[in-house]
């Protein structure tokens, strides 16, 4: 299995390498050369194993032979062990076939942590197999961030740094990343929007002599591998429902398209699914480029549902590289257009794209009213994502194919909003008990390349 850059511009990679690189040196974001497909009799013969199981018989034929089927098969198991739920991924029924898809149930309380546990274990395998350390640094709007620290966390091989917007993430989420006490791992809170957050990243891998000196690695969904560790929940829901005999349909609350983009190769692989639904907040270019055609930027609004307050969603690039017939200067083209403000999409692409994908939006009203009646009618409390993703699932549903809802984060994480929404103020597990009386370590940065180069190399340094 071999790697190939959207733009087209930089060298095809195995597995490790892609993984170990993050971002292309073209600029693009890596996929795979080829999607493997999976039979219906091997989908079917997946049914009643366990999650961690499910999970290798997916990733398997993206891993090649970077690792083995032993050492494959046991990080999985550790990946998924500190999991609060023996399902890992369960669902819940919401109404006559409209269900969710509980994906809060790791370490950090958000979908986040099924990739980024695995991730954890795959950099600390290859990492100490080839002798070599790495700095990671990844931007988060909330729960990557969080995610990222608490996989690598305390880990010898790697030192990491989550860039994050002062002020614009919840409570939780902060102290999720600014608690832990181990050396390696640092929050950085810095002045503007995740826009700006993600923006540097990216000017850092594209800084070729600072991205080899420090050794660079990213695990934002930019990570290949990140998307494909959250393709293993698309399958287990699925076939909770009946696949590969019966289709299924998702709607996806995302700011970044990295999680929906996971649904498309699932369904690429051969995993009957009806329709992918990108469910958005008031922070919708998303929704509004599915539906016009114009990918154009605007202004981030700070909203209840944080982690999807975007206007730069890195992983739409690897949708529109499909769309356009993997025909990488194309996408670069787009890419250079969206320095400027924006882009449009050719009507050749947008039919494909609405092919694969449909959208709504949300308000913030319409998220709180979603909030409380479902805890009136079912009792589930939901974060003000998953009611976004609920919401646009209720009115785009068709009733005679089963609509799964990703229920991206624990409700705790965004109490505020929860409790305005039903007047219950939802607690941490008992595990999280104390994040409120342990000591945070925050680091406060401008918006500036430079500045953040210098902390950085200032850190590993020491």
């Amino acid at each position: 299995m071999r790697y190939v850059s959207t733009r087209g511009a930089a060298p095809d990679l195995s597995f490790e390498e892609a993984m170990l690189s993050g971002l292309a040196r073209d600029g693009g974001l890596y996929v795979p050369a080829e999607v493997p497909q999976v039979s219906a009799g091997d989908f079917r013969a997946m049914r009643g194993l366990s999650y961690e199981e499910v999970a290798f018989r997916v990733m398997r034929p993206f891993v090649d032979e970077s690792f083995s089927d032993e050492v494959f098969g046991d990080l999985i198991g550790k990946a998924y062990a500190s999991f609060g739920h023996a399902a890992r991924a369960p669902l819940v029924q919401l109404a006559p076939g409209h269900f969710l898809c509980e994906l809060f149930h790791g370490p950090t309380l958000a979908f986040k942590d099924f990739a980024m546990q695995l991730i954890g274990q795959l950099f600390e395998e290859a990492l100490t197999r080839r002798g070599e350390r790495v700095t990671i640094v990844g931007a988060t709007s909330g729960d990557t961030g969080s995610a990222a620290i608490e996989a690598f966390r305390g880990l010898d091989a790697v030192d990491v740094f989550i860039l994050y917007p002062h002020g614009r993430v919840s409570d939780v989420q902060r102290r999720q990343m600014t608690t832990p006490s181990e050396a390696n791992v640092h929050a950085i809170a810095l002045d503007g929007h995740f826009d700006d957050c993600q923006a540097r990243l990216k000017d850092m891998f594209n800084h070729f002599e600072f991205r080899d000196r420090v050794r660079l690695a990213g695990v934002n969904s930019i990570n290949w591998a990140r998307v494909l560790a959250q393709v293993v929940y698309y399958v287990t829901s699925a076939l909770e429902l009946g696949a590969p005999e019966r289709a299924v349909s998702f709607t996806v609350p995302t700011g970044n398209f990295g999680d929906i983009f996971a649904g498309y190769i699932a369904k690429r692989m051969g995993l009957p699914i009806d329709r992918l639904v990108v469910a958005t907040n008031q922070n919708d270019i998303l929704h509004r480029c599915l539906s016009s055609g114009a990918y154009e930027t605007d202004t981030v609004t700070p909203s209840i549902s944080p982690s999807m307050d975007i206007q730069v969603s890195s992983n739409f690039e690897r949708a529109l590289f499909d769309a356009y017939g993997r025909d990488g200067a194309a996408v670069a083209q787009l890419m250079d257009e969206l320095k400027s403000g924006g882009f449009r999409v050719s009507q050749g692409a947008l039919e494909t794209l609405r092919e694969q994908f449909s959208s709504g939006r949300a308000s913030e009203e319409e998220t709180l009213e979603t909030i409380a009646r479902l805890h009136r009618t079912t009792g589930e409390l939901l974060c003000p994502h998953s009611a976004v993703g609920v919401h646009v699932a209720e009115a785009q549903r068709d009733p005679a194919v089963p609509m799964i809802t990703l229920a991206t984060a624990h409700p705790a994480k965004f109490p505020d909003a929860v409790e305005t929404a039903t007047g219950i103020r939802p607690g941490l597990p008992p595990r999280m008990a104390d994040l409120f009386e342990r000591p945070e370590r925050i680091t406060r940065a401008e918006n500036d390349l430079a500045a953040l180069e210098t902390l950085i190399e200032e850190r590993i340094g020491s």
